[in-house]
């Protein structure tokens, strides 16, 4: 039954990070002809903007390293395929395939940025300058990404000034959008809200603002309902509840982009997605992997039939 509630966005782009963020967290890596059917099986669903893979190291992801083999591939794909890039070497390579829309991965904390990056967090700063300017000077969309907005498992709770200093400092670099992100799952409602509204005070506006959250403590979808009511009309997702964080061993799976439709569905947000073509993307991808996938609603629709 579909029970809109008020103050609500009437639609949200669900930004698919299955393919990459998911994937990479998994022990061995998946065949690039699977990888390149999950993404043409997540744009037949209805999703719009699926990121696609990584052009990092291949030493640091190696589940990754096969992105100059798969973007080619994806080249008839009907959905904006987003891919991060850590530096100058990275965009250089994704540049070189055509790609429109790229990624920078920074984080609000010294810790995390010491132990992702390898540098300071002025310093990821420095090494993303040159990186977001070239690809707006080539007409690129980019999205800056900001990792342990809320917690980070070897400084605790993350002040809210701090996260806001950073964020900003994205945007002034050149960002379109920022993705706030809850890396270890241990935000909550009212921790998301203070945080969006400490950045619209600070002069971020809420449309620059998308919001990633794991669900390491069940509350992935709670703290999204959270930022809906705050006006954010983009929110990131993992089909089948694939991912976590490589980097940060207490990060659990993404939201799950199934969980996420059936509740925009539940409220009459238009998404575009078709529910039951993305469950059964899953439970496919599922198969591939040889486990089930974790995400509740798939396993109830699943089971259904």
């Amino acid at each position: 039954m579909t029970v809109p509630a008020p103050g609500l966005p009437a639609r949200v782009r669900i930004h698919e990070v299955g393919a990459r963020d998911g994937l990479q967290n998994e022990k061995t890596a998946v065949p690039t002809e699977v990888k390149a059917e999950f993404v043409r099986r997540l744009a037949a669903s209805g999703l719009t903007t699926i990121e696609a893979t990584s052009f990092v190291h291949p030493k640091w992801v190696p589940q990754l390293a096969d992105a100059e083999q798969l973007f080619p591939l994806l080249a008839d794909v009907d959905a904006a395929l987003p891919v991060l890039v850590p530096n100058e070497r990275g965009l250089d390579r994704a540049l070189a395939l055509g790609a429109t829309r790229i990624a920078v991965f920074g984080s609000a904390t010294e810790t995390f940025a010491s132990r992702n990056l390898n540098r300071t967090v002025a310093e990821s700063l420095a090494m993303f300058e040159p990186v977001v300017a070239r690809a707006r000077q080539g007409g690129a969309h980019v999205r800056g990404y900001l990792s342990m907005c809320f917690g980070d498992p070897w400084e605790g709770a993350v002040p809210v000034h701090q996260v806001v200093s950073v964020a900003k400092a994205l945007l002034d670099l050149g960002c379109d959008e920022l993705s706030l992100g809850d890396t270890i799952g241990v935000a909550t409602p009212g921790h998301v809200q203070a945080l969006l509204s400490a950045l619209n005070e600070a002069g971020v506006p809420t449309d620059r603002i998308g919001v990633h959250f794991h669900d390491t403590y069940g509350q992935a979808l709670s703290n999204t309902f959270a930022a809906l009511q705050h006006g954010v009309s983009t929110v990131d997702a993992s089909a089948g509840g694939l991912g976590g964080c490589p980097y940060a061993k207490s990060a659990t799976g993404n939201l799950a982009t199934e969980d996420l439709v059936w509740m925009l569905d539940g409220l009459g947000i238009e998404t575009g997605v078709d529910l039951a073509a993305l469950t059964a993307t899953s439970v496919w991808m599922a198969e591939q992997l040889g486990r089930p996938s974790p995400s509740r609603t798939v396993r109830a629709l699943s089971h259904k039939e």
